[in-house]
């Protein structure tokens, strides 16, 4: 009758093993994305705390007058204006609280009367 050898240890299915070196790939990258495209990119050159403002209208004011003095912008004043108000809305997401994004969407209505885009 034949041996049955047993093992005291078992083998990790290789595709199991690719897995786990792709997770831990994951967690070395970069956090705080946002934050370096806020400072590194060409967008604009914002006035600290512009988007904790109390007042939307002085929201859109704000990031229409650093829209236009700005000489890091590739596109028009009102994009880019625009769309870094987006931009931080839709980074702050489930953390920004209920006030302050209303506050936030309203600056938008805001900052396109301010622009003639009604």
């Amino acid at each position: 009758m034949a041996q049955v050898r047993k093992t005291t240890h078992s083998r990790k299915p290789a595709a199991r093993r690719k897995t786990s070196v792709r997770k831990r790939a994951k967690r070395a990258a970069p956090k705080r994305w946002s934050q370096r495209v806020t400072k590194e990119s060409d967008a604009l050159d914002l006035k600290r705390g512009v988007f904790t403002l109390t007042s939307p209208k002085k929201i859109a004011t704000s990031l229409k007058r650093s829209a236009e003095h700005s000489s890091r912008r590739k596109t028009g004043a009102y994009r880019s204006a625009l769309s870094m108000l987006t931009f931080y809305i839709n980074r702050a997401g489930k953390t920004l609280p209920k006030t302050q994004r209303t506050r936030l969407e309203r600056a938008k209505v805001e900052l396109k009367r301010a622009f003639g885009r009604t």
